[in-house]
């Protein structure tokens, strides 16, 4: 192991702020080539990247440098990240799914449809600001992810983020609503 590493690596656990930007110098290259190998969109790997380095500063305390190298734990959270991304893509393609079939079904009474309309507006409300407005953006103003970016300013991968937490928390919300009505 370089002794830069080891170096890096101690002050890295001791809180040593300086470190946690060597340790991205030094690290975050390969972090963003295994997300972008996995996930496939730039984006995507580097929020990846992003959430690596946050959830290893957060949770240095946890790191041992005599137990092992700070780039191997920092490859195991990227791993996890990597596999929680994979996860909500799938899991945001169901949703995206189930939205387009429910969507389109030519049965549905007016009623029901202004009730659904009326029910998303309402969960949109419980959103923060910047989520309510990029959820908005893709619902009502039919916009893709690109010109949500585009007419915010909003970077990317932080709207797909958005898009991504946003469905998954109005998801869980209207599954307790749908129980609870049951």
């Amino acid at each position: 192991m370089d002794h830069d590493d080891v170096d890096i690596a101690e002050r890295f656990s001791a809180g040593d702020e300086r470190a946690l930007a060597d340790a991205y110098a030094r690290w975050s290259g390969i972090v963003h080539s295994l997300a972008r190998r996995a996930l496939g969109i730039d984006a995507d790997a580097e929020d990846v990247t992003q959430q690596v380095f946050i959830s290893a500063w957060r949770g240095r305390s946890t790191f041992d440098p005599s137990k092992g190298q700070l780039g191997a734990w920092l490859i195991g959270i990227a791993r996890r990240r990597i596999a929680d991304a994979l996860e909500a893509r799938t899991k945001v393609r169901r949703i995206e799914e189930s939205w387009a079939a429910s969507s389109g079904a030519d049965e549905r009474s007016e009623l029901v449809d202004i009730a659904e309309r009326l029910m998303m507006a309402d969960e949109l409300e419980r959103l923060e600001p910047v989520p309510r407005r990029v959820m908005a953006l893709a619902f009502y103003g039919d916009m893709t992810h690109s010109e949500i970016a585009d007419s915010t300013g909003i970077p990317l991968g932080t709207v797909k983020s958005h898009i991504r937490r946003s469905l998954g928390r109005l998801r869980t919300r209207l599954e307790v609503d749908d129980d609870a009505s049951r």
